[in-house]
Formats: structure tokens, C-alpha cells, sequence
């Protein structure tokens, strides 16, 4: 074996044990507490960082109703960035953005992050869940920013059940009404024939008497 190619192969074992080390200990005890979700999309550009991305539709497939963009954003710079826009390439649908307050753009402060879905956070509604894509679909997702500029990846579609389920849409179909099962009575089924039972005028005694003679 070469000197360079030994020198190589020892220091990619060396860096085995940091690697190793450093994911037990992101872990921790509790890998929720980190934000930690499977199958979510990341990437950065310029000092905006995009994590946990993914677009969370109705928890049944058949259901009606809309989706949402759930996604967690990064500023490392020392300007706020505005999302001045969300969108679907490709889907013809829009998507509502709102500040986690209710007033005022969705902003992304300078050395901050912004959540995007869950309770008490921003929200970026997609009105008709169903041009959002089938669960398990790939759908390209593009971010516009004030001074970052345009932003796209691609976001896995899923349901809002299990671990999604706090972070998908907060309106949700009402169930269907039930037929009801209520049994109706037949017209004239307890009804009696008519006269039957009664008596007839002829069955009727008639006082007869004797004539009697003088």
C-alpha cells in the first residue's frame, strides 16, 4: 500500500469515531425535542436555511379540504427577510401565507428562524388540498424572499396523521351525516277494514210485542 493512500485510509477512520459521537449525541434522549422528522427536505441559499419541508394534506385520502406547507426557516444574516411568496410550480393553485399574529407579512428576522405550520405559528394554506399532489409525490415548492430572491426544492406529500398530524391543515372536513334508520309504518297497516267488528243496523234486536185482544 502507498504512503498517500495509508495516510487516506487513516483518516477516514479517524473521522468514523467524531461522526459517530456527534449523531449519539444529537440524539439525546428525546429526538423530538430537536425538531427531528423522516423524510423532510432541506437546503440553503446564501444566508437563508430551509428545513423540515414537506406539504401536509387532509389525514384521509377521499377527503376534501385544504393542505399546507410545513417548513421551518433560517436567517443568518444581518437583514430580515419578507417571504413575499409560496408556490406550487406546475399546480395552477395558490398558497395563503399568514404571520403567526394574523397582521403583517411573514417575516424571517435577521439571526432568527420562522416556523411554518403547527399551532401558534405561521401558516401557508394551499385552499384546494387536492391540486397539492397524491401522498408519497414529490411536489417542487418555490420560496420568494425579499433579498434572497427565488428559492425552490422539491417537498414530500404526506398525510396529516401520526407525527404530522400537529403540523397539518386546521381545517378539517366534517363527517358525513348519517342516513337516518328510523323505521316508517306502512299507511293503513294498523288500520282496520271498515265495519269490521261493528255490528250492522240489521243484527240489532227490535222490541217486538203481543198484540193482545179485548
Amino acid at each position: 500500500m502507498s504512503r498517500s493512500l495509508r495516510h487516506g485510509a487513516l483518516a477516514a477512520t479517524a473521522l468514523v469515531f467524531p461522526i459517530a459521537a456527534l449523531s449519539a449525541c444529537s440524539a439525546g434522549n428525546d429526538a423530538q425535542t430537536l425538531q427531528v422528522r423522516p423524510d423532510n427536505a432541506a437546503t440553503a441559499v446564501d444566508n437563508i436555511k430551509i428545513q423540515n419541508l414537506n406539504i401536509i394534506t387532509q389525514p384521509e385520502a377521499d377527503a376534501e379540504g385544504p393542505a399546507v406547507v410545513a417548513a421551518t426557516l433560517f436567517n443568518d444574516g444581518t437583514k430580515q427577510e419578507v417571504v413575499e411568496k409560496i408556490a406550487l410550480p406546475g399546480t395552477g393553485t395558490t398558497v395563503k401565507l399568514q404571520a403567526a399574529k394574523g397582521k403583517g407579512p411573514l417575516v424571517v428576522p435577521a439571526g432568527g428562524r420562522v416556523v411554518i405550520g403547527g399551532k401558534n405559528n405561521a401558516s401557508a394554506v394551499i385552499e384546494d388540498g387536492r391540486k397539492a399532489g397524491a401522498n408519497g409525490n414529490v411536489q417542487a415548492v418555490a420560496f420568494t424572499f425579499s433579498e434572497t430572491g427565488d428559492i425552490e426544492l422539491g417537498a414530500t406529500i404526506v398525510p396529516a396523521t401520526s407525527f404530522f398530524e400537529g403540523f397539518g391543515p386546521s381545517a378539517l372536513p366534517s363527517p358525513k351525516p348519517t342516513p337516518s334508520t328510523s323505521a316508517s309504518e306502512t299507511p293503513g297497516e294498523a288500520s282496520e277494514t271498515p265495519g269490521e267488528g261493528s255490528e250492522s243496523p240489521s243484527d240489532t234486536a227490535t222490541p217486538t210485542g203481543e198484540a193482545t185482544t179485548g
